[in-house]
């Protein structure tokens, strides 16, 4: 195999102009230089000119991979594009770590004239040792050129040329970019599928193997169903073939059934004619007797009704009493609340009053206090003032007494010699005399401040105490706002507890009666008339009685079932026609006791249905399922097992549909013989006829509430009972009002003493203002009365030193004089002089200040007097409003005692009322009841003679609609029955007389008042029935014996006619079938031949695909423990790591996920994500050299790969690749690890050139490199 000899780069990316990187000889290069200098776009250079794709170039177009250059501000551009500047040690932009995005920032492509393409050439040398130059260029517009030797190629051509060196670019196993490791580490079994059908070509084939396995299957489902088709169609002819035989059988034994279908009519016709004959004759008996009965009814009917009006006036009389009683009781109970409040107001109101005269008297005493102390001050301020005159008079007397005088010669003399000092002493006396008023006047500020000093602090030790007295006052009221607080709470919660027991209860009395109210109205809208209820009423005695006397007495139809949705309930009542009523008992005995009973008690007439000889015929189960809007009858109704077979009998084969459309198209369409009901009961019947609009019948689906109003009564009854259990409604009791009561009165007085505490604060946050800026004035007045004092001793020092000086001068010119006279010296002269001078300034500055003094405290004081009274006007005030207050309540309490006193008045009045009419409506009540009693005695003659003419009506109507039914179904089911020669024809027989007098009935409820008096009439439209032919034995004989062996008969030929079955279109379908095999069979080989074609062609491609993948994965497994163990022995550890892999889908390798497992020395198994992240790298290191070694390229590109290793796997990685490296693989790994590189060959720095802006390399063969010994 070849190797790369170098690789030559022409403005690409980072490299300006041409470059080489040299490879040479060697089989181990490695490419070294600085972050950012480009040496991964070294790795791009390879890729790019090898034909890869731009996504794995770290670029997004092929056009930025041409160089473009950036420059500094400051630069200018030549004419090449090149930059000339200032020095600089970095990019424009201070970019210096990204070489491979070199993106201009100052001035566009055409203003720097930047490169317009860009090519890379690689020099491979190959087996023979000939060059081959690919080279492969790139314009700014993105467009690419591809040479060999420097002839113009396709990229096709390019590709395979590639390729013939073992240069897989679809694989792309020769080169591992940066993260390629880390995404090995961390890859899913899917992923290294992924790999492994790359590396081994077989993602080639995963198209066609998708599109091939698609159509495979395709045609094995189309074979399969033609396979399918041709079975059933097999299936189809055999089941004919039978089918015509059973034909033949049937039509012999359907003449045996219709023959006993006749005799049994023929029977069944002769007594119902002797049975309507004898009953009429009974009728016309029973309705003579009738009309006298119900004229003597008719008399009591009328007085009933009469007592009946005046009970319900009463009534209305004693409701309107009742609700104006009501109305005044509401009245007066507001108006007594109304009176509470005020009461309370009153009670709060008079207990603030008294407050405030002890408040007054308080405040009074305070202002009495205030007021004595400052006539105190003003007595001390006098007594001062007439001190200070007595002292100045007697300064003055003392003053003439005690003064020695001198001659004129020693004045003379001693003002001579003042003269002469003061002319010495100028300026000395000149300033001494400046520093004594300087401190004359800092004396008078220092009594001043002094003054200010005192006040304040005596305002300060006053305000003291107020705020304590606020404070103190304060806190016991909000003691007292927060213990009447606690029992505004205790009272709220008494309060809330009895308000709230009693809106339950009030709450629950509406609900009762909400749902008594609505109770009533069900039981009243349930009742369908007086005369119906009593007829039910009479029905429910007669079948409660049967069951009683009859244990097999299961109850009626209606009763026994019930429909599903109400929707079903008209159109359940018309299918069941008259079987509603019908009475379901366990066995035909029964049955016959039963209406014995009810002849002997004669309660009426009633159909029973027995469960164990009715003939019930099964339910045709094609229907079902035709028509989303149908449903079978007996599907409509919910019922007891037990009953199942009187439910299928009394419903039959009748369909219930949503509306008339999809009747009609069920019955004409579709030419389904059945009777249709619609959900608003409309009748479609076997034979065609439609009957419509509502009828008695359709009221009977509110039977089935019957149970409900049973329900219905109990329910009313509880909650009666619930209602009368739940205390009386009545106003508030005495605990609820006194507890308002209290709560109104606490709660204004808890108002007014927060109203308190809120002035209390107010006062104690003034005072506590007031004593802050007191507090304040000392702090600001202390500093300056202590400087003023430091001054003033400051002037005296200066000053004595002024005056030391004049003295000497003094005591040197006046020693002589003051000898003379026998003074000590001149000052001791002065002094006498003028000491009495300066007592006389100090007596009064102390009268001065004793004066202000004793006046800012009298300020301070009248004040406070002044604030006391104003205090003792507002308390005044409000309490005058008080009580004006007070009075206007108890006016307004008064007139409101006055009013209620009246109603209380009206309200007796309207319970006298009350009573008087409760006593008329008792009166009234008892005539109705007596009324009643009187009719309910008439009547039961009229009833029970109505009973016997409706059970021979019924008999008749029963009879009648048998017979008719019987010739109504001779005619629908062409039955031969023998008629005389004066007899009209069957097909005379109208249809549509079904609902009159059918057997089958739907729509007619006949009144049995009505009947009683209008004779039924039996309508034979002119057919006369031939009986010659019925045999003696069975015209005298009408046991039901005789019945139940005929209609065994019948029904043993029918059950053998039902078995067989059969089908008599089966000739014609056989025909039919065996032409549809014909075309089946032709269509199943043609499926066949596609499937078996779509087969071999998906099982070749998966052959392949499987081929290529095995041939790569059994090479790579066998590779990759080998290559593990070189990379992680070591000395110590010199058997190395255990890797493998392993396949989830050993028959399809490619469809699941290939695990890798890596091992590390010494340690235990682990899953790949619990590895370190060196064990994690060395692992994936180990896959990639594993991978590399299936179809090996003759190279081998690494792009820092020993990122996240440690020195010790670099080192490992060094050594394993230097072992290898050699004719037939060459590796070239650019790294940034010392110890890997070191180990290399040759080198190719790449380093920044940032005179030129690009990058540019050096190569070094290190073999040549001599190390001699020292």
């Amino acid at each position: 195999m070849g190797k790369l000899i170098r690789l030559e780069l022409y403005n690409f990316k980072s490299y300006k102009g041409h470059h080489t990187l040299a490879f040479g000889d060697s089989y181990f290069t490695s490419i070294i230089g600085p972050n950012g200098s480009g040496k991964s776009n070294s790795m791009d250079a390879i890729s790019f000119v090898l034909g890869i794709k731009s996504s794995h170039l770290r670029s997004s177009h092929l056009r930025d991979l041409v160089y473009r250059g950036r420059v500094l501000r400051t630069s200018t551009i030549n004419g090449d594009g090149s930059a000339i500047g200032p020095e600089a040690n970095g990019y424009a932009l201070g970019d210096q770590d990204d070489a491979d995005n070199p993106r201009g920032t100052q001035g566009s492509q055409g203003e720097r004239n930047d490169p317009k393409s860009a090519w890379v050439m690689a020099v491979f040398e190959d087996d023979a040792g000939d060059p081959q130059r690919w080279k492969r260029t790139i314009t700014s517009q993105g467009v690419s050129e591809y040479r060999i030797n420097n002839r113009v190629v396709t990229a096709q051509l390019y590709n395979e040329a590639l390729e013939a060196e073992n240069i897989l670019i679809k694989a792309r196993n020769f080169l591992v970019f940066q993260g390629d490791v880390e995404a090995i580490a961390s890859q899913s079994p899917k992923d290294l599928t992924r790999l492994i059908e790359q590396i081994s070509g077989s993602l080639e084939y995963k198209a066609e193997y998708e599109r091939l396995k698609e159509v495979a299957d395709q045609a094995a489902e189309h074979q399969n169903h033609n396979l399918n088709r041709r079975r059933g169609i097999n299936s189809e002819i055999k089941q004919f073939q039978e089918q015509k035989r059973e034909a033949d059988n049937y039509a012999k034994k359907a003449d045996e059934r219709d023959q006993a279908v006749v005799l049994h009519i023929l029977w069944k016709l002769y007594h119902c004619q002797q049975v309507i004959d004898v009953s009429g004759t009974d009728i016309q008996r029973h309705q003579e007797e009738l009309k006298e009965f119900r004229r003597g009814v008719e008399k009591y009917e009328r007085s009933l009704d009469d007592a009946r009006r005046d009970q319900a006036r009463v009534g209305r009389d004693v409701g309107k009493v009742e609700r104006d009683i009501k109305m005044k009781e509401a009245d007066i109970e507001a108006k007594e609340n109304g009176l509470i409040p005020i009461d309370e107001k009153i009670g709060i109101i008079t207990r603030s009053v008294d407050g405030y005269a002890g408040k007054l008297a308080e405040i009074e005493r305070e202002r009495d206090s205030q007021s004595s102390t400052v006539d105190r001050l003003n007595k001390d301020l006098l007594v001062v003032n007439k001190a200070q005159v007595k002292w100045e008079s007697d300064s003055e007397k003392a003053a003439r007494q005690e003064g020695r005088q001198l001659s004129a010669g020693d004045l003379q003399e001693y003002k001579r010699l003042r003269e002469q000092t003061n002319g010495r002493t100028s300026a000395d006396q000149t300033q001494a005399d400046a520093l004594s008023r300087q401190q004359k006047t800092e004396e008078e500020t220092v009594d001043s401040l002094k003054s200010t000093l005192e006040t304040t602090h005596f305002q300060v030790q006053k305000l003291t105490d107020d705020i304590k007295d606020i404070g103190e006052r304060r806190d016991r009221v909000t003691e007292q706002v927060t213990q009447t607080s606690r029992e505004v709470d205790g009272k709220k919660k008494e309060l809330n507890a009895i308000v709230s027991e009693r809106l339950r209860t009030e709450q629950k009395r509406d609900e009762l009666h909400e749902k008594l109210n609505e109770a009533l109205h069900k039981i009243l809208e349930a009742d369908d008339g007086r005369r119906q209820s009593e007829k039910q009423v009479r029905m429910k005695e007669t079948i409660a009685s049967l069951k009683r006397f009859f244990p097999g007495v299961r109850g009626r139809v209606s009763e026994l079932c019930k429909p599903k949705l109400q929707k079903y309930g008209d159109a359940v009542s018309t299918v069941l026609g008259r079987h509603f009523d019908s009475v379901v008992v366990d066995t035909e005995k029964t049955a016959k006791d039963c209406i014995v009973h009810l002849r002997d008690q004669r309660a009426g007439q009633a159909t029973f249905i027995p469960l164990d000889t009715i003939q019930v015929k099964n339910i045709n189960a094609n229907m079902k399922g035709m028509h989303r809007g149908m449903r079978m009858a007996i599907d409509t109704i919910e019922y007891d097992n037990a009953v199942e077979r009187a439910m299928s009998y009394a419903c039959g084969n009748a369909m219930v549909c949503d509306d008339l459309s999809i009747a009609k198209y069920l019955c004409y369409q579709k030419g389904i013989e059945a009777k249709a009901v619609t959900l608003d009961g409309t009748v479609i019947h076997k034979g065609g006829l439609m009957t419509g609009g509502r009828g008695p019948r359709q009221d009977r689906s509110r039977r089935w509430e019957d149970a409900e109003v049973e329900n219905l009564h109990k329910y009313k009854d509880k909650l009666t009972t619930e209602l009368s259990a739940l205390p009386k409604d009545s106003r508030r009791g005495t605990a609820e009002e006194t507890l308002q009561g209290d709560l109104t009165g606490l709660e204004q007085r808890i108002n007014y003493a927060r109203e308190e505490v809120k002035s209390l604060e107010r006062n104690f946050q003034s005072k506590k203002k007031e004593l802050e800026h007191a507090r304040r004035q000392v702090q600001e007045v202390k500093p300056k009365y202590d400087g003023k004092l430091r001054e003033i001793q400051n002037l005296k020092n200066q000053l004595k030193q002024h005056r030391g000086v004049i003295e000497k001068v003094e005591d040197e010119l006046f020693r002589s004089f003051c000898q003379r006279l026998g003074y000590t010296d001149i000052r001791d002269y002065e002094a006498q002089q003028g000491s009495r001078q300066q007592e006389l300034a100090q007596k009064k500055l102390e009268f001065a200040m004793q004066k202000s003094k004793l006046e800012n405290q009298l300020s301070f004081e009248q004040q406070r007097l002044r604030a006391t009274q104003d205090r003792i006007k507002r308390l005044e005030e409000r309490a005058q409003n008080d009580r004006r207050l007070i009075e206007e309540l108890r006016k307004e309490k008064a007139a409101m005692g006055k009013d209620l006193d009246t109603t209380n008045a009206l309200l007796e009045e309207l319970r006298e009322q009350l009573q008087e009419q409760r006593a008329r409506h008792t009166k009234k009540a008892e005539k109705v009841a007596e009324q009643r009693r009187e009719y309910q005695k008439r009547s039961t003659e009229v009833e029970s003679t109505l009973r016997a003419i409706a059970g021979l009506e019924a008999e008749i109507q029963r009879n009648a609609a048998g017979r008719y039914a019987l010739l109504r179904r001779c005619k629908l089911e062409g039955i031969n029955v023998p008629l005389t020669e004066e007899s009209e024809s069957l097909d005379l027989l109208p249809i549509d007389e079904l609902l009159q007098d059918g057997a089958d009935q739907m729509d007619v409820d006949e009144d049995p008042d009505v009947s009683a008096i209008q004779p039924s009439t039996v309508q034979d439209y002119g057919v006369e029935v031939d009986f010659d032919d019925l045999a003696a034995d069975l015209k005298e004989n009408a046991d039901e014996k005789v019945d139940e062996e005929l209609q065994d008969r019948i029904s043993m030929l029918g059950n053998e006619l039902d078995k067989m079955a059969p089908n008599m279109r089966a000739i014609e379908r056989l025909e039919g079938v065996e032409s549809r095999l014909k075309s089946t069979e032709k269509d199943f080989e043609d499926a066949r031949k596609r499937a078996k074609k779509a087969r071999d062609d998906f099982l070749a491609v998966k052959e392949k695909r499987l081929a290529r993948f095995r041939h790569a994965y059994s090479h790579i497994v066998e590779q990759i423990d080998h290559v593990y163990k070189d990379l992680t022995k070591t000395s110590a550890l010199s058997p190395g790591g255990q890797a493998s892999l392993d396949e989830e889908d050993s028959d399809e390798p490619y469809l699941g996920g290939i695990r890798y497992h890596a091992m590390p020395p010494s340690k235990r198994f682990r899953d790949m994500e619990h590895l370190s992240g060196g064990e994690k790298t060395m692992a994936a290191m180990a896959l990639l050299f594993a991978v590399h070694t299936f179809q090996p390229s003759p190279f081998f590109v690494l792009d820092e790969v020993d990122a996240a290793l440690d020195t010790a796997n670099v080192s490992k990685i060094a050594n394993y690749i230097r072992k290898r490296a050699g004719p037939g693989m060459q590796f070239i790994v650019i790294s940034l690890k010392t110890s890997l590189f070191q180990s290399s060959q040759a080198l190719v720095g790449i380093y920044r050139d940032q005179g030129a802006n690009s990058s540019r390399a050096l190569t070094l063969d290190v073999s040549l490199v001599l190390v001699r010994p020292a």
